[in-house]
């Protein structure tokens, strides 16, 4: 029993991880995309519950296949494929748009803030 709950909690303590990695590593270039309501209605209803479910699927999957990706040295393939393309496409995206990665808005504020650190200190 200690050992089932000693992997439940590395597992939840995984997904966490995963989910606080900041975006900024995942961020490609910036995306100008015009959605409908309509679209971001289908997005938000549709799209990104299955994305979700795929990013949980993806991580237990990763985790079922982490000692034979191990052996193989293929971890970091495995990783991409099964969780942070998932969770890229769930989560990087603006909410009816079809390409992953940040809008120019994002990006500008981004900078914008960054030179506001700079200034600070």
């Amino acid at each position: 029993m200690k050992i089932k709950a000693t992997a439940r909690h590395a597992l939840i303590a995984t997904l966490i991880g995963c989910f606080l990695l900041p975006q900024t590593l995942w961020a490609q270039g910036s995306i100008d995309e015009k959605p409908s309501a309509a679209a971001m209605a289908g997005d938000l209803v549709v799209a990104r519950p299955i994305g979700l479910g795929m990013t949980i699927l993806g991580t237990a999957a990763f985790v079922v296949s982490l000692p034979f990706t191990l052996l193989a040295g293929s971890v970091g393939e495995a990783a991409d494929t099964l969780m942070i393309g998932p969770a890229e496409t769930t989560f990087m995206r603006c909410l009816g748009c079809t390409n992953t990665g940040y809008s120019n808005k994002d990006v500008e504020r981004n900078r914008r803030k960054e030179a506001q650190a700079a200034n600070n200190q």
